[in-house]
């Protein structure tokens, strides 16, 4: 008997093009709905922000006209308020907050990833819990310690409550890209003389670029929108945030919305610029290591 034989039917190549292309663009339908989802409350603040308060209630989304448009709101802002001072503190508070969780995140990262002694992987465990554990459920002991520290209405107690927020998401990145080094680059640098300071700041940092963009854009966006810790922490003048400022304008019985999206639209406008500056390198790092 001759032995049977099954033939597969194979589809056309322009069949399985035609398949791969569909795919795409689902992908790409799905993607640009999200970002319409996420970019519209941004936008209609925006929007907003430059029309009257009657065109704001009559259709919150039409675009200003000749009639409707005013800026009002953003002159109310920056002459009667100290919202450049809200703005420059929150700014501080950003930036060091910012600077103090990458360069202590990468120096944890560096010493739990390169070296093993006793007790690292409690450490370790102990900065995952950080990211389980909601930091605004220790306020009244942080409240306390500050009082004790007299930081209260500071910007260093924000800085610090900022810098213990962001170190456990930053180490659990940092860690993870720092792995990913060739030891090759390290032993070289080691047989070189070149001391473990060195290979820190002068090898590792800048192979991990885009993982510190990416610690960076999800730590100072939470820093700059926080209003939890600024009130509780920061209240008085000297000490507000922007996020804390706009609450003046926010009344029990009537609230100047012209004020309150203008100062809105001038807080979100930096972080949308520092946001695509960081673009490129937050999709290196979000996708670096998902191809082997």
């Amino acid at each position: 008997m001759k032995p049977e034989y099954t033939v597969t039917p194979q589809l056309p190549a322009t069949a399985g093009k035609a398949r791969i292309d569909a795919g795409r663009l689902m992908v790409h339908a799905a993607l640009l709905a999200y970002t319409v989802l996420a970019l519209f409350p941004i936008a209609l603040i925006l929007i907003n922000s430059v029309k009257t308060r009657a065109a704001i209630f009559d259709d919150p989304l039409a675009l200003p006209t000749m009639e409707t448009l005013t800026f009002s709101g953003f002159v109310k802002v920056i002459e009667s308020t100290n919202f450049l001072q809200y703005f420059g503190n929150s700014l501080i508070v950003t930036l060091l907050s910012l600077g103090c969780i990458v360069l202590f995140g990468a120096m944890a990262s560096w010493a739990l990833s390169e070296y093993r002694f006793m007790g690292s992987r409690l450490l370790a465990l102990f900065l995952a819990l950080g990211i389980m554990i909601p930091i605004r459920l220790g306020t009244v002991s942080i409240l306390e310690l500050m009082v004790r520290l007299e930081l209260v209405n500071t910007l260093t107690a924000l800085v610090l409550v900022y810098t213990a927020q962001g170190l456990p998401l930053a180490v659990m990145i940092l860690s993870e890209f720092m792995r990913q080094v060739p030891a090759e680059l390290k032993d070289a640098a080691r047989c070189d003389g070149v001391g473990e300071v060195r290979i820190f700041f002068q090898v590792i940092l800048p192979l991990i670029r885009p993982a510190i963009a990416t610690v960076a854009v999800f730590t100072m966006i939470p820093a700059w929108n926080d209003l939890w810790f600024p009130l509780i922490l920061a209240p008085s003048e000297p000490t507000r945030t922007v996020t804390l400022g706009v609450q003046q304008f926010i009344g029990q019985y009537v609230t100047d919305w012209n004020s309150v999206l203008a100062a809105l639209s001038l807080a979100v406008i930096p972080m949308l610029i520092l946001y695509a500056l960081f673009s490129r390198q937050l999709i290196r790092g979000l996708t670096a290591g998902a191809v082997k």
